[in-house]
């Protein structure tokens, strides 16, 4: 009888465990990006990038503090925050979206998985849709790390660059997104 009651209560708290154990998350992921044009290259990294990802959905989502993106220059970073992202009103981007190509089932076992990434962007208080490619590689400690390139207009999140400077930053600025996620 015994057996019977233990039978029971594993049965009842498996899905909890089992819905814990598709859940994925970071605290310190990577977002860098990349401004190239024929006057000066412009980059940042933000290695402060927390994101959670639920593998029975195929729901993810991620946010970033503008302020936590660092230049090689000082100047920029602050041109960057008070200029460009007025950091202190909008101080942070996030996507919220949907991965598909990739199972809970694939996230029990190694190997890389080519997905599909769609959702929304949040820039500057803007939010415009997004679709892109990423790869998934589960890793046989158990952790999945997320990668993916995607390009940004900052005009598209209202963000305004004035002309004297136009040229020094590319219309379009390449992100990449780089998250190495743990079970939760």
């Amino acid at each position: 009888m015994k057996t019977l009651g233990h039978l029971i209560i594993a049965l009842a708290i498996a899905p909890a465990t089992l819905s814990a154990q598709e859940r994925f998350a970071t605290r310190n992921g990577h977002i860098n990006f990349f401004s190239s044009t024929s006057v000066e290259n412009i980059e940042a990294d933000n290695n402060k990038v927390t994101s959670v990802f639920d593998a029975s959905t195929g729901a993810i989502e991620f946010a970033a503090l503008i302020k936590a993106f660092e230049f090689e220059k000082a100047l920029m970073q602050e041109h960057f925050n008070e200029n460009y992202m007025e950091s202190n009103t909008h101080p942070k981007a996030n996507f919220k979206g949907k991965v598909s190509g990739f199972t809970a089932a694939d996230a029990m076992k190694a190997g890389s998985y080519d997905v599909d990434v769609s959702g929304d962007l949040t820039i500057h208080g803007v939010t415009k849709p997004l679709t892109t490619k990423a790869t998934f590689v589960v890793n046989a400690d158990g952790t999945i790390k997320a990668t993916s390139d995607f390009s940004v207009r900052p005009e598209d999140h209202g963000i305004t660059i004035p002309g004297v400077v136009r040229k020094n930053i590319a219309e379009q600025i390449k992100v990449t997104v780089d998250l190495t996620y743990a079970r939760m």
